[in-house]
């Protein structure tokens, strides 16, 4: 018997930043948006721009990451599958969104600079946004890592900005070597 696949490759700008909730079981799941563009030229040479929006979600450890490391405007590339979600609307209206189920994220950005963010006329439609993974409503603080001591202080100022959606920072990554991924 053959074996299905479904995968999803693809590299892009995110629109916004990341925004991370914790779900009632503890776990952590992560939303953002990467626009991929391409450019062509038609038969009789007019230049085309397209510009696709995903949607992008990133379970545990890997969403956690992608929250601390991620910003507006940072190449990515993303892997992962496509999952399609059917839910209600306010109006009782059923209606279904796609999203890329994140399993590897890779960031192509030189470090603190951003790329083009397309025109608000490419942007995502926000009023047919669905809502975050619905099992993602509930919001509860990190738990504290077990058997490890906070950091001590290095006498320096921090290299990097104090990661969004985390009450306290856990520990300072001094290096690249000391970057998860």
């Amino acid at each position: 018997m053959a074996k299905d696949l479904n995968k999803v490759q693809m590299t892009g700008y995110l629109g916004a930043d990341p925004e991370m909730r914790y779900t009632a079981q503890g776990s952590a799941v992560t939303n953002f948006r990467v626009a991929s563009s391409r450019s062509w030229k038609d038969k009789e040479g007019t230049q085309h721009d397209d510009t696709e929006w995903f949607r992008i979600v990133a379970w545990d450890k890997l969403g956690e990451i992608c929250n601390q490391y991620l910003t507006k405007g940072t190449r990515v590339y993303v892997e992962g599958r496509l999952q399609t979600r059917k839910y209600t609307d306010r109006d009782g209206v059923d209606r279904y969104t796609s999203e890329v189920i994140a399993q590897d994220m890779i960031i192509l950005s030189p470090r603190g600079e951003r790329g083009p963010v397309p025109d608000a006329d490419d942007s995502f439609d926000e009023s047919e946004d669905a809502p975050s993974a619905p099992s993602a409503t509930a919001r509860r603080a990190p738990a504290a890592p077990s058997g490890r001591a906070p950091a001590a202080p290095s006498g320096r100022a921090p290299s990097r900005p104090p990661a969004r959606n985390q009450p306290q920072p856990i520990e300072n990554i001094d290096s690249d070597d000391d970057i998860p991924f």
